[in-house]
């Protein structure tokens, strides 16, 4: 049985004591997950007295949607993309967020103007911007080192296996990037039939040389085993693999897919209150800056940028390793969820037909 929350004044940051109390966030696993330990669970356990359960999936809507369906709801708080959440909250699963009740800005500025656009749904409140990037193995390429999208799929002056996550979402654009299509415009050639079929084409011209994954930590394993020369993944996981294990690996910012993560809660949580409280002490403006000391992933506050400084092992500039840093954006694809929600089930029907061969 759940221990029932006691309104308390001295805790009125937070509306309420927490004696044996208890909140199951389900995450990504790996060192995103790590950076959410010491930046959310650790310090909101000390001030809360709320124990934090994290439990990792290789994508949490999966198992957010599994529940859902099975109205077996065990997790409280699940760190889903953008396109997930507001499927689920049209789906009247998520727990709706007024952003009047978040935290504001330390200068006093409404949550709802300090947050990046984007970043706030009507069901789900965005912690990070991250992107999916090119890295590769810098002991695997002598002389010019590749530096582009194209040099990708240049399998002749780059030779060696690619890694590539088995989505169409962040395989297509990339292949639309690699054969000349600028950023903004990679939707408008999605939309079409031709050019879904150009961004097949370009991919037949490395089908043979592909090692597929499916989940975050394994483009950085594929790398350091030496299965592939360059693989596409997540920025903040290739990060912790350079900085804090010392891999040889360098990133390619080109062409480079971001992203939001979103903390949501659906409906029938065993633990409502408790999460709302982790969701809205978690999205604060010196919590998001504080994640940043542990992996090369963006606050979603625009506050929150002042405050990002060092690495934890404090030597390290995190502005640089941002997908949010200016230089980076000029190539950089945003994710649109509208589009996803629309084009997701037939993209992924062909993408799956021509993985089969058909």
């Amino acid at each position: 049985m759940r221990t029932t929350l006691i309104l308390s004044t001295a805790l009125a940051g937070f509306g309420f004591a927490a004696a044996a109390q208890e909140v199951n966030v389900v995450s990504w696993g790996g060192a995103y997950e790590k950076s959410q330990v010491e930046a959310y669970n650790k310090p909101f356990a000390e001030k809360t007295g709320i124990k934090v359960n994290m439990i990792a999936a290789d994508n949490p809507a999966t198992p957010l949607k599994t529940q859902v369906e099975a109205n077996n709801i065990t997790g409280d708080v699940f760190d889903i993309e953008v396109s997930d959440a507001i499927r689920l909250c049209d789906e009247g699963a998520l727990v709706e967020i007024d952003p009047a009740d978040l935290p504001p800005a330390p200068d006093g500025t409404p949550a709802v103007e300090d947050f990046i656009d984007g970043a706030l749904q009507d069901c789900a409140v965005a912690n990070i911007f991250w992107g999916t990037v090119i890295a590769f193995d810098t002991t695997k390429f002598e002389g010019e080192a590749p530096s582009t999208a194209a040099d990708f799929f240049d399998l002749e002056k780059f030779p060696g296996q690619r890694g590539l996550p088995k989505t169409p979402k962040r395989t297509l654009y990339l292949a639309l990037i690699a054969d000349g299509v600028p950023a903004d415009e990679i939707y408008d050639a999605l939309e079409s039939e031709e050019g879904v079929n150009r961004a097949f084409d370009k991919l037949d011209t490395i089908k043979d040389s592909v090692v597929w994954w499916e989940a975050g930590a394994q483009p950085v394993q594929l790398l350091a085993d030496g299965e592939v020369t360059m693989a596409t993944g997540y920025n903040g996981r290739f990060f912790d693999a350079m900085v804090a294990e010392g891999k040889p690996f360098e990133i390619i910012w080109d062409g480079q897919y971001m992203d939001l993560d979103m903390f949501a809660i659906p409906k029938g949580s065993p633990n409502p209150e408790a999460a709302m409280e982790y969701l809205k002490f978690a999205t604060s403006t010196e919590q998001l800056a504080e994640q940043a000391k542990y992996i090369a992933y963006g606050p979603a506050r625009k506050s929150s940028a002042a405050l990002v400084g060092l690495y934890q092992d404090g030597e390290t500039e995190m502005g640089p390793h941002m997908p949010t840093n200016p230089e980076y954006l000029e190539t950089a694809v945003m994710d649109d969820p509208e589009f996803w929600a629309d084009h997701d089930a037939e993209l992924t029907e062909r993408f799956n037909s021509w993985l089969a061969g058909s």
